[in-house]
């Protein structure tokens, strides 16, 4: 994990517009209550968001993903291995339906508290 903090905090330091509009309303347990980590590292690779207590990982794409679909389902394989619930969204729709991602967070994190 510690050569992982360095790549972390610079990705807390150049994140895109997504993440920062998704930061704002996901921090400081602003969302349901959840406590939310931004950029943590987890199971060897550093999730976007990270809310523990649900094992709950949000993942925001943008369009570099869509030639990383590979490398990608293995960091979601070894993440729900060891118990975390995966979402992903385009960066756009975090841009244009920030309510609609908003709420399925909320729900993914009703169905993981139960």
């Amino acid at each position: 994990m510690a050569r992982l903090t360095p790549i972390a905090r610079r990705l807390r330091r150049e994140k895109t517009d997504a993440e920062a509009r998704l930061w704002r309303y996901v921090k400081n347990r602003q969302l349901a209550g959840a406590k939310f980590r931004f950029q943590s590292p987890l199971c060897g690779h550093v999730a976007d968001f990270l809310c523990e207590d649900a094992k709950l990982v949000v993942e925001l794409d943008g369009r570099q993903h869509g030639e990383m679909q590979q490398a990608d389902a293995e960091r979601t394989a070894k993440m729900e291995a060891a118990g975390y619930t995966i979402i992903r969204f385009w960066n756009n729709d975090v841009l244009q339906n920030t309510e609609g991602v908003l709420m399925e967070i909320e729900t993914m994190l009703g169905i993981a508290r139960n």
